[in-house]
């Protein structure tokens, strides 16, 4: 029995035996297992991932620092002559290292200024100031009294009001000790410690003189931080002509425009960066931008460039540069050919538009406007008007007046009205510039009848016309016709490719004899652009298209010839005017008729097929700039398009304030007729018709 139990005991002993050297085999093996598994794991990361690691850390400890802005895209009309470029300008930068000290500033501000020409008169007292309480920290301390100083201990008073305290005691007297020199180092070092302390400060951007650039390129160790690098600014080929339009680009000292400086850097921008500030240059801004060259910093002086800067893509405009340099040329001779006619004291500018009718694409805008300087007329540019400055129009929107009676019934084609005077009670009697008689529709269009819009209007209104009686009409007749004035693109934006637009001034009221006057376009204004919008819906049989003026876009190229074609800008059909052919049909007809025997005869050369239409209003001004309008004034207005069967292009005219009817002159310039024709002659002699 005793052997049978040791027997049992040894046994079991031998079977822990085994279970434990099971698990150490298991674990050696585990641990064996995991070893490799570390050990491929460190190898990949060696020999496979070294380099991927590598270039993370690099990029975790690289410093990498931008360029200036880069230069812009150019800017091409139509024919590809190229409006706008860049020259390449030298530009003195600065930059700060975190070893120099104010002590070794100061004395390089005192070197570097004296061969580096800078204009002192930029040279402020609060400067000078801060330069001097550098120079002279002790006469700055003397300016603290012992009170202040315990104010400050006692966090009672802050370190930037003891400054601010010792800036303000400051006098002239203190500084009388500081000479020229003195001076022209306060300017530079003012100007090497502007702005963030990691970008790069510019010193000088014009008029950098060869001897400057060639004295800092060989005296870099005196001159540490200083460098010479090429900027850029914009060349005008073509001088003040759409130079407006064209627009303008902050300069190399003002970089990012202050108003919207936050929108910029949320962008990407830096605070240096510059972009367009107006017109084509500002809605063209992510085009015409290029990319930054990029540097790494290798040691405090040194960088190694990266990646070289890139031009931005080019833009090839719709404006024909020569049919806009004779339009400014015509519009300048005929403004100051009216100032010497009588009864034109209020006149002073005018506008024109040219549109190819089926694309929207604009061939030439401008605005000019006289001033008097010394005793002299002088004529300056004023094109952004064509988009802000809205008038009266007066007659040139009977067609779509004509429109809205055509669609409500209120009239057929070839109805025949009376043209008499209107009369309606407690107001002055509405007529035409002259009592025409039984007319239809084609001759109201041609002889330009306000009664007989008078009369449709008032149907579209409902009302019940009795002579000298008052008048009721439904209110809802504005909206009538203020929605097929809105198909022509009037009342409304236009949607053209500038920064800004004005829509004109839209009348709230709804008196019955303002739905007369805004029938014969005596109510709401209207822009020369949205007047040539609405003459260009007509010549494109209904269809209203944006007007625009960007053709085409190029990738930058590194040749003075355009590169790849990016995109070209395809017509936008904004709407299509809610009506039968039928009645555009017969408004076009009348149209032909104003230019043939009606109220535009003379103005275009038959031979060119012309249509059309003429307008004179009732405009008033505000002459003292008090806010009040106070003179009444007579605009004209003519819109056309030509050949009536095929146009190939439409053009806006309009003159605002013309006339004076208040004086005891009765004479009326033609000054909108004249330019009027004088562009479309212009016109056809560079394009002649087939």
């Amino acid at each position: 029995m005793k052997k049978g139990k040791k027997g049992k005991k040894k046994q079991k002993k031998n079977n822990f035996s085994n279970i434990r050297r099971n698990r150490l085999t298991i674990f050696t093996v585990l641990l064996c297992f995991a070893f490799g598994l570390l050990a491929i794991s460190l190898i990949k990361t060696i020999f496979l991932d070294g380099k991927v690691y590598q270039a993370k850390l690099l990029s975790l400890t690289d410093k990498i620092v931008e360029g200036p802005s880069a230069p812009r895209g150019r800017i091409y009309d139509r024919n590809y002559n190229l409006l706008v470029d860049n020259q390449l300008v030298p530009t003195i930068y600065y930059e700060k290292d975190k070893s120099r000290s104010t002590k070794d500033e100061i004395e390089l501000a005192y070197y570097a200024s004296q061969h580096i020409s800078l204009d002192l008169s930029k040279l402020t007292i609060q400067m000078t100031k801060d330069f001097y309480l550098l120079l002279y920290p002790e006469i700055g301390e003397s300016k603290i009294t012992e009170e202040e100083r315990q104010l400050l201990e006692y966090r009672k008073i802050t370190s930037s009001m003891i400054y601010q305290y010792k800036i303000d005691r400051i006098t002239e007297k203190d500084l009388a000790v500081l000479q020229e020199e003195d001076r022209k180092a306060a300017y530079l070092y003012s100007l090497m410690n502007t702005g963030y302390s990691y970008e790069g400060k510019i010193i000088k951007s014009k008029d950098v003189t060869e001897s400057e650039v060639a004295f800092i390129a060989e005296h870099q160790e005196e001159m540490p931080g200083f460098s010479v690098r090429s900027n850029w600014d914009r060349v005008y080929l073509y001088g003040d002509t759409f130079r407006s339009i064209l627009g303008t680009v902050s300069s190399i000292e003002q970089g990012l425009p202050y108003e919207s400086k936050e929108e910029y850097l949320q962008k990407g921008y830096a605070l240096t960066d510059r972009v367009g500030l107006s017109y084509l240059e500002k809605q063209y801004e992510s085009i015409l931008k290029g990319q930054k060259e990029k540097y790494r910093v290798v040691s405090n002086h040194k960088t190694e460039l990266i990646q070289e800067a890139v031009r931005g893509n080019d833009i090839v405009l719709t404006i024909d540069i020569t049919l806009q340099q004779e339009v400014d040329r015509i519009l300048s001779e005929e403004l100051l050919k009216a100032k010497k006619e009588p009864n034109t004291d209020l006149f002073n500018r005018s506008f024109v538009v040219i549109q190819q009718p089926y694309t929207g694409e604009i061939l030439a805008m401008s605005g000019k406007q006289v001033i008097l300087e010394n005793g002299t007329y002088v004529v300056t540019d004023y094109t952004p008007g064509v988009v802000t400055s809205p008038m009266t129009p007066g007659s040139v929107v009977k067609g779509a007046s004509m429109l809205v009676g055509y669609n409500t019934g209120a009239v057929k084609i070839g109805q025949y009205q009376l043209d008499e005077c209107v009369k309606i009670a407690g107001t002055p009697k509405k007529c035409s510039h002259e009592t025409l008689g039984m007319i239809n529709d084609i001759t109201a269009l041609a002889q330009s009848s306000n009664v007989y819009q008078f009369k449709i209007a008032m149907k579209v209104g409902g009302a019940n016309y009795v002579y000298g009686a008052p008048l009721q009409i439904n209110p809802d007749a504005f909206e009538i016709y203020r929605t097929t004035l809105r198909e022509f693109g009037l009342g409304i934006k236009t949607g053209i490719d500038l920064p800004v637009e004005s829509v004109g001034y839209i009348g709230t009221k709804t008196d019955p004899g303002l739905l007369l006057d805004l029938a014969m376009g005596q109510y709401d204004t209207y822009t020369p652009i949205q007047l040539s919008q609405y003459i260009n819906t007509f010549a494109s049989n209904g269809s209203r298209y944006q007007p625009h003026l960007l053709k085409e876009v190029y990738k930058s190229s590194n040749t003075a010839e355009l590169g790849e074609l990016d995109y070209r800008v395809e017509p936008v059909l904004q709407n299509k005017v809610n009506t039968r052919q039928e009645y555009l049909d017969r408004i076009q007809l009348g149209f032909r008729e104003v230019l043939i025997s009606g109220t535009g005869r003379g103005i275009v050369n038959l031979d060119f097929r012309p249509a059309g239409k003429t307008g004179t209003s009732e405009s008033f001004l505000d002459t003292d700039g008090d806010g009040i309008i106070d003179t009444e004034s007579v605009s004209n207005a003519f819109v056309g398009y030509m050949p009536y069967e095929d146009p190939v292009m439409s053009i806006a005219v309009t003159s605002p304030d013309v006339e004076n009817p208040n004086t005891r002159y009765s004479y009326h310039s033609y000054v909108n007729r004249r330019i009027a024709k004088n562009v479309i002659n212009k016109y056809f002699e560079l394009y002649p018709m087939e």
